[in-house]
């Protein structure tokens, strides 16, 4: 029997360098892609499962020519993870359009990109899981979070869409919603994250959501992610009350 194929972008740290980790310790052919190349191999080199494709998911050829090279290597494509992301919060608290268009241009172009390179593989095939990496930051918005927030809010919407796009094609699409996980990333932050987890958390979460469960949308840990989305259902004005508390933030008269 073949070896099942998952394409990780974001894969040379955080979440997308442990769910390749994974993957690769549960007998799957595992292609890992980011800009580090020398991370990548770091990680192919340790684990014999898992092969480095370099990629800057801001290139469309490149996304394209990357997909070639992998489906050349193993033919069968079957679940893609899409989690190249950045995040920088000194940015972000104020307008700094220049980030903005930067981080929207990774997270969600980026992203983007990537699909773009698998669309007709997977319409044609008529099987297989597109898997887009957003942020419980995406359910509604925060303080401080003028770029990372409205790209991962612009994820979840696009995710949605493309549930209906592929889903005629018999191609499932799932949207990943983590809530603070230790990463590079993460580490930035200069607040108490509550419910942080590990990595390895993470990806035994996604990846039993992805190969056990059938959600459209996998989001953990849901001490947190529960409530999250219970304060989005709620009226604009108790939101921003229970969220201003919540963080601290106070209103200037």
């Amino acid at each position: 029997m073949n070896k099942k194929t998952i394409w990780i972008t974001g894969g040379s740290t955080g979440i997308g360098k442990a769910l390749a980790i994974k993957f690769a310790n549960e007998g799957w052919n595992v292609a890992v892609s980011a800009r580090r190349e020398n991370l990548l191999n770091e990680i192919s080199d340790n684990h014999e499962n898992i092969s480095s494709f370099p990629l800057d998911v801001t290139d469309k050829s490149k996304c394209k020519e990357v997909f070639e090279k992998i489906k050349n290597k193993f033919e069968n494509i079957d679940i893609c993870f899409f989690s190249t992301g950045t995040w920088d919060p000194k940015k972000e608290k104020d307008i700094d359009v220049e980030q903005i268009e930067e981080v929207f241009k990774i997270n969600f172009f980026g992203t983007l990109n990537s699909i773009k390179a698998v669309e007709e593989y997977f319409k044609n095939k008529k099987s297989g899981t597109i898997t887009i990496v957003s942020s419980i930051a995406g359910y509604r918005g925060l303080p401080n979070s003028t770029g990372y927030g409205p790209s991962k809010s612009a994820l979840n919407n696009l995710a949605e869409s493309l549930y209906f796009d592929f889903g005629r094609s018999n191609v499932r699409v799932c949207l990943v919603s983590p809530g603070f996980i230790k990463t590079p990333m993460t580490d930035k932050n200069d607040f108490k994250m509550p419910f942080l987890k590990t990595t390895e958390y993470a990806a035994d979460k996604i990846y039993d959501g992805l190969i056990n469960k059938k959600a459209f949308e996998i989001h953990f840990p849901k001490s947190l992610t529960i409530t999250l989305k219970i304060l989005s259902f709620l009226p604009s004005k108790i939101y921003f009350a229970l969220v201003g508390k919540m963080t601290k933030y106070q209103k200037k008269n």
